[in-house]
């Protein structure tokens, strides 16, 4: 399945992406794809229903804003230097266990949202990721194995970052990951079943048509079910709470020299499988 939001903000409504590429309205079956969905049998209800019924469902109209595929997550995790050669761009050692920071869940935006530029900032840079939205408590699962049965789904996530924020005005990274619209998400949440290797996904990310990322998810450290099974053992994972697993290289802060995001500008990213977002720099 391939769930979907749509909608105003603030009046957003669940929904699912059918096998032709239409939106399919939900609202009269459920709230929202949200921490109570996640954590309960309606996953399988839905599965039923779109069964039985996905031909009477309305259909969403093509005019509808995308919204992000889950309701705000209680937590949103991201890993830093997660891929090989975005550390060696870094000129950064392959960490020995996962880098670990929280961003604000009041990030997560629609996957073509306009994106913010914090005021003052002169160094927001662009990150392509695969996010990684849990399905039911994980509280010290036992093994990388039984991690995968807790994963509701995989999208794509664009973790923003001002890096003068991050890196240049003390404190943790959190600062610097924050600011208003910097998690786009989406268009979809593919359920595993939809992604046969998630460890193997080509990302790309281009600013103003030009590429600028280009990478798979071979390249990571840490995949997602060691990540799943390793954040579980430090703190309990909720269902519907969002883990960006760390980008590949071609990020704005590695380029020689570097190069940022401006007013105007335009970012386009996507993932095999999950989809492409497209955000225009405005000013905040």
């Amino acid at each position: 399945m391939r769930l979907i939001r749509f909608g105003r903000v603030g009046d957003e409504k669940p929904g699912v992406m059918d096998s032709h590429g239409s939106r399919l309205d939900l609202s009269a079956h459920f709230e929202d794809w949200n921490r109570a969905f996640f954590g309960s049998s309606d996953v399988k209800r839905l599965g039923g229903i779109l069964q039985r019924d996905a031909s009477s469902l309305p259909t969403v109209p093509k005019t509808e804003r995308w919204a992000a595929p889950v309701a705000r997550p209680g937590k949103v995790i991201c890993i830093g230097l997660n891929y090989s050669d975005h550390a060696a761009e870094s000129g950064m050692p392959i960490p020995a266990e996962p880098i670990v920071f929280l961003k604000a869940s009041n990030t997560v935006v629609g996957p073509c949202d306009d994106l913010q530029i914090p005021r003052g900032s002169e160094k927001t840079d662009w990150e392509v990721e695969l996010g990684v939205v849990i399905g039911q408590q994980a509280r010290y699962i036992a093994s990388v194995d039984a991690a995968q049965s807790h994963i509701a789904g995989y999208c794509l996530s664009h973790d923003v970052s001002e890096r003068a924020f991050q890196l240049e005005r003390g404190g943790q990274w959190t600062k610097g990951k924050s600011c208003d619209t910097f998690n786009p998400l989406g268009p979809w949440l593919a359920t595993p079943d939809e992604i046969e290797n998630p460890n193997a996904l080509n990302m790309k990310l281009w600013v103003n048509g030009d590429l600028r990322q280009k990478g798979t998810t071979a390249k990571m450290v840490f995949n997602p079910a060691f990540l799943v099974h390793y954040l579980s053992q430090f703190m309990t994972l909720e269902p519907g709470d969002l883990i960006s697993t760390g980008t590949p290289p071609g990020v704005g802060l590695g380029m020689k020299p570097p190069q940022y995001l401006k007013v105007g500008d335009t970012v386009e990213l996507e993932i095999d499988h999950l989809g492409r977002q497209k955000q225009r720099c405005i000013s905040s």
